[in-house]
């Protein structure tokens, strides 16, 4: 087995030394050198057979058919650089889509966190059985931590805030705002990530009123200390109070929560469980012995908002925990990718068929040569692999720029993920997706070249069949019904965002500028401290050339506000209870917002602490509370009064699970009334805005505005500076993302079927010329022809708009939920869309038809 393989021109050598030695041999039996030599190969046989015979032994003729099949399809490719670049371009356009939103759906769903053992981490969920079923990640409250924390053997268990919240850092004599996770004992032994530098927190540090220290990520470390390495055991101000630094993450460390800085959480109000299983322990019985400690609770809150029901707890893998609500959208993408891909192979499809079909005469003589129809269609699909793997190669360009794109659109902390990163599962995604499209795109032409006829395809004049033509109707017509139901949906989902952006602001949003800071601070526990802060800025903000008004406001419109209870204290709903929104305000909130006084009067800077308690309601509240009466001098709250009244403005849903802006109920109290420890608890959740009312553009406002701030609290950055714009552009930026993603994929879509319309028709005009120059000398016009050969595109067209008209009535039906202002047959997007579809579908049929207004009916006579 080891031998040194013969070279061909050894085998050529003995066989001519055989054939001279017989030669030798008939020359002595008295035959001349000619016969002799004649009669000797006679005697050997067929030399070229033998030859082969030696090649076949000695090589892998697979290998080299295949690469005779690579070299014939890239010269035919590049024979014919128009279709090569068009296939190249609608493949890498579709696999681009697919692997730009894979990408996500990998980061979401398929991708393993970076923690240890992810598979024995997990969350709680909540799982309701009854009149109103659910399934969703629990909330916990302080008891039930330390219930789950003491009586749950199988877990070790942690919680943590449940999102990041801005605070103030002040060291090297300077201040910076930065995002905080707050998180109790264990957080980090449950995630198996240990600090690079000293140590974790301890259960003293965890509970109430405990020792107060930090631990620093690495990247706060490095570029905030100076990657310090006597930083521990120094104090550091945090919220104004002093923290001692306990440790330092090492780098590329994560955490669900992805903060700058890490405190104690000893909770006491709703926070998010982050579990890990035990050794030798499994999730039922980590589940049993969460659901037998629970149900000891005094208060079982699940059942007070659903009477009569069953609730039962479990635990799900914190992945799907982190990423449970967006994986519907992600999926939802991931179809409509599906249909990008399924629209251009047929497109494809029907192009590679035409193609084939001109081919059909060198079919046919390859055939007549010998070649074997396996090895025809062996050729085909070598072609569409090469053009599949080329179109791939390219769609990984396009997908990764795709993703890009894609990630710039979403706002900051949007995914619950690190990254979105192209990895070896995209890439072996997008290859797969490559090689079916080759087989997708490939089936037909590769079958139709088992249907040529050798007879009457060595003609020149042969063309395609009916039935290869109603075939490519009918691969149009699928393309157009997918389309449709893209276009549909995308167009439902541009209403609803239309609807939102347009609804009634209830003020006057031009020339509004905001800025947040976090009050999280000890300094402005105290009352006075507090009113203090908002009247010396307000006034100093009121200075700025240019600024006609400023105020402050715990949130703004377009904002998620606080949730609190009311109870009605007059009236035939005296001692009614409910919820509301609350919103603490300066007295400039509603003057320089320009809202609308509907009755009685706004707060006043004589709204102090020690005066009547007032609030001031909406529109929404005097309906819901007073059925739209006036609320003026009624009282809540036992010693509240409502001194006024205003307009609705649209704020992040709150209340009431629905659309993403609606008006709700609202009080708005004075910033001077509220209590000290309510400042405390508020501070940690929102932020405060200061609002400025400018009656044009003013040069550096921000930075006006900052100095404005820093001349009465040098210590007291503001985090974010918005317009009211970006802040209804931050509430809608789920539907945003929603509407750009599903608009390009349903315009991509268009642009697939407007193409393969053109194709239909231009191969219709390339194919009967001569048909149409007699008919034309006969006596036909051009109109006539023109219609003729225009109304197959246009059938296949009529046909796939109502086959997708057809699929829009069961698929949009689960489109309901994200939906608002808009119902799911509307009857405006259904018009547009049918007459967005017309128009591409008359260009795309009337371009090509152009042409056989050039076709010289002479010049067909005399080629006959």
């Amino acid at each position: 087995m080891f031998r040194r393989k013969r070279k061909a021109s050894d085998f050529s050598a003995e066989i001519e030394a055989h054939i001279q030695h017989e030669s030798e041999r008939l020359r002595e039996q008295g035959l001349s050198e000619e016969d002799a030599r004649a009669a000797a190969r006679r005697a050997f046989g067929n030399i070229m057979r033998a030859e082969e015979r030696f090649y076949e032994s000695s090589r892998q003729l697979w290998w080299d058919h295949l690469l005779q099949d690579l070299r014939f399809g890239l010269r035919m490719l590049g024979r014919n650089p128009g279709f090569t670049f068009t296939v190249i371009l609608t493949l890498a356009l579709s696999i681009g889509a697919n692997t730009a939103i894979f990408s996500v759906v990998n980061a979401l769903i398929l991708k393993s966190p970076p923690y240890s053992h992810p598979e024995r981490m997990g969350t709680i969920y909540t799982q309701i059985t009854g009149a109103v079923a659910s399934d969703e990640r629990h909330k916990l409250n302080g008891e039930q931590w330390e219930l789950l924390r003491d009586n749950v053997p199988s877990l070790l268990s942690a919680v943590s805030s449940p999102s990041t919240s801005g605070i103030n850092l002040q060291a090297n004599s300077h201040v910076e705002y930065v995002h905080g996770g707050r998180i109790s004992a264990h957080y980090f032994d449950v995630l198996a990530v240990q600090p690079m530098t000293g140590r974790n927190f301890s259960e003293d540090e965890d509970r109430p009123h405990g020792p107060k220290s930090t631990i620093l990520s690495y990247r706060l470390w490095r570029n905030t200390f100076s990657s310090n390495a006597n930083i521990l055991g120094q104090p550091i101000l945090l919220k104004g109070e002093p923290f001692t630094v306990i440790g330092v993450l090492p780098e590329g460390a994560t955490t669900p929560l992805n903060a700058d800085l890490y405190t104690a959480l000893q909770p006491s109000r709703e926070v998010e469980s982050i579990t890990r299983l035990r050794d030798g322990a499994t999730w039922q019985q980590a589940n049993a012995e969460i659901n037998r400690a629970w149900s000891l609770r005094a208060h079982r809150y699940e059942l007070k908002d659903h009477p009569g029901a069953q609730v039962t707890y479990h635990s799900v893998q914190l992945q799907k925990g982190q990423t449970d609500s967006l994986r519907p959208q992600a999926l939802a993408l991931m179809l409509a990718a599906g249909f990008i891909l399924l629209i251009a192979s047929a497109n494809l499809a029907g192009l590679t068929l035409v193609r084939m079909l001109r081919r059909t005469s060198e079919v046919a003589t390859r055939m007549a040569l010998g070649a074997s129809r396996w090895q025809i269609q062996k050729q085909f699909w070598v072609e569409n692999l090469l053009l599949a793997l080329v179109g791939g190669a390219v769609g990984i360009g396009v997908g990764f720029l795709a993703l890009r794109c894609f990630l710039l659109l979403l706002p900051e902390h949007f995914l619950p993920v690190t990254g979105v990163p192209l990895d070896g599962r995209v890439m072996g995604f997008t290859l797969a997706v490559s090689l079916f499209t080759s087989i997708l795109f490939g089936m037909l032409p590769a079958l139709a070249a088992r249907n040529v006829d050798l007879r009457s395809s060595m003609t020149s004049r042969a063309v395609a069949g009916g039935g290869s033509q109603r075939l490519r109707q009918g691969l149009i017509a699928g393309e157009v019904a997918l389309t449709v139901v893209l276009l549909a949906a995308s167009g439902l989902l541009i209403r609803t965002l239309v609807h939102l952006e347009t609804l009634p602001p209830g003020f006057n949003s031009n020339g509004v500028m905001t800025a947040k800071a976090s009050l999280d601070d000890r300094r402005f526990y105290d009352p006075e401290v507090f009113r203090k802060l908002l009247d010396e800025s307000t006034a100093a903000m009121r200075q700025i050339p240019g600024v006609q008004n400023a105020a402050v406001g715990m949130s703004l419109p377009y904002e998620r506000t606080l949730n609190d209870g009311v109870i009605l204290s007059d009236g035939r709903e005296a001692g009614q209870q409910d919820q509301t929104d609350v919103v603490y305000v300066t007295p400039g909130y509603f003057g320089t917002l320009q809202m609308p006084l509907s009755a009685g009067r706004v707060l006043s800077e004589g709204d102090g602490p020690d005066r009547q308690h007032v609030v001031v309601v909406n529109e929404a509240f005097a309906r819901k509370f007073y059925g739209g009466t006036s609320p003026v001098g009624r009282y809540i709250n036992k010693d509240t009064l409502i001194v006024g009244e205003v307009a609705d403005v649209s704020v992040s849903s709150g209340l009431y699970e629905g659309a993403p802006l609606m008006s709700e109920q609202t009080m708005y109290i004075p910033a001077a009334q509220v209590d000290p420890q309510s400042l405390a608890l508020l501070h940690v959740w929102f932020q405060p805005s200061w609002i400025v009312r400018a009656a044009g553009p003013v040069d550096g406002l921000t930075a006006q505005m900052q100095r404005a701030l820093a001349s009465v609290d040098p210590n007291l950055p503001f985090s974010g500076f918005y317009s009211m714009r970006d802040l209804l552009a931050k509430t809608l930026a789920t539907q945003r993302v929603e509407v750009a993603l599903l608009s390009a994929m349903a315009a991509l879509a268009l642009l697939l079927s407007a193409v393969g319309i053109f194709a239909l028709v231009s191969n219709m005009v390339a194919q009967r010329t001569r048909e149409i120059g007699i008919r034309m000398a006969l006596g036909s016009t051009v109109r006539q022809a023109m219609v003729q050969i225009g109304r197959c595109g246009a059938g296949a067209s009529v046909l796939g708009l109502v086959l997708g008209l057809t699929l829009c009535v069961g698929a949009l039906r689960v489109m309901r939920s994200v939906l608002y202002g808009v119902g799911v047959y509307d009857a405006p997007t259904i018009v547009t869309v049918i007459l967005t579809l017309a128009s591409v579908t008359l260009i795309a049929t009337a371009v090509p038809t152009l042409r056989i207004a050039r076709i010289d009916p002479a010049k067909t006579l005399r080629d006959e």
